[in-house]
């Protein structure tokens, strides 16, 4: 198999398997500070076996640590409030907020960056807004918490995505992923007396323990080690629309194994459609065709946010 079509595949297996995080999050019963604090602690604990991650640890200054390990808790903010939108919600409106990240990414990113604002960007921004006042009406007025939750993660995305591509040359993407998810994972610690600990002071029970493996290896470690081999043979155009299906996918797996279609408005799916169209029309209207960044595809949810 040409080594272009084999990578393609590669990446579609990676963005499927980004896709079940949310589904997951549907079925762990733990909530979501546990969650979240589970699998950052897990990835971790598997980084550290790998002796590159510790040479590239040795080897960081400690301005870059510091910074990454800051980068860290916001990615553990993006996942717990990711998650907590599946648990207020579900997970078709938790991955339809995330679709928003390229939007907040293209105002904050010049700012954080110092690369040139691009107008084009904030007009995309304004066309998606029909297709959040739609999502918002096909969403129950239950779930209304769990929309506003999941855009708050989709802003986090935009912050750490951008403070992550300033510092994307620093550092081996295996060694900045361990020193993140880690941090993340103190950081959490420090925060569950202001949280409360429910779900902390207890193991998770058999199936979770499963489910939290699944999530850790198989849907974080396993699709961010096949999209480093991927991305070596592919557009960064081909990898930037492959990535932006994570949405799609996501919001298939759940109404094919929850029926959370029976839970939404048709206005919902129509609203992110619309929000998917401005995702994929963004890179070829700014030309700005990157492809999706290591470290965000090792720490985010969204994907797409990772141009």
């Amino acid at each position: 198999m040409p080594s272009t079509r084999k990578a393609l595949w590669q990446i579609h297996l990676c963005v499927l398997l980004w896709g079940f995080t949310a589904i997951l999050g549907k079925l762990i019963t733990l909530p979501a500070l546990a969650l979240v604090w589970w699998r950052m602690g897990l990835v971790t604990l598997a980084l550290l076996l790998v002796p590159r991650v510790w040479r590239g640890l040795r080897t960081l200054p400690p301005r870059l640590l510091l910074a990454y390990a800051g980068i860290g808790a916001l990615v553990s903010l993006h996942w717990l409030t990711f998650y907590g939108a599946i648990k207020l919600a579900n997970a078709s409106v938790a991955v339809s907020c995330i679709a928003l990240a390229p939007v907040f990414m293209a105002v904050l990113e010049p700012r954080i960056t110092g690369r040139a604002f691009v107008s084009r960007e904030l007009w995309l921004g304004a066309a998606v807004v029909p297709g959040v006042a739609m999502v918002v009406g096909g969403v129950p007025s239950g779930m209304l918490a769990g929309f506003a939750v999941g855009t708050l993660s989709a802003l986090l995305v935009a912050v750490f995505g951008a403070f992550n591509k300033r510092l994307v040359d620093r550092a081996d993407p295996l060694t900045v992923t361990c020193l993140e998810l880690g941090a993340g994972t103190v950081f959490l610690t420090l925060l569950v007396p202001a949280l409360g600990s429910t779900g902390m002071t207890a193991l998770p029970s058999a199936r979770d323990a499963l489910l939290l493996l699944v999530l850790a290896l198989g849907c974080t470690l396993l699709p961010f080690a096949l999209s480093l081999l991927a991305l070596r043979h592919l557009s960064a155009y081909s990898a930037q629309l492959a990535v932006n299906l994570e949405p799609v996918y996501a919001i298939a797996l759940a109404v094919v194994l929850f029926g959370e279609q029976r839970e939404l408005a048709p206005a919902f799916y129509f609203g992110v459609a619309i929000i998917l169209v401005a995702v994929f029309v963004q890179p070829w209207l700014s030309g700005r065709h990157h492809a999706p960044v290591a470290e965000l595809l090792a720490t985010a949810e969204p994907k797409s946010a990772a141009e």
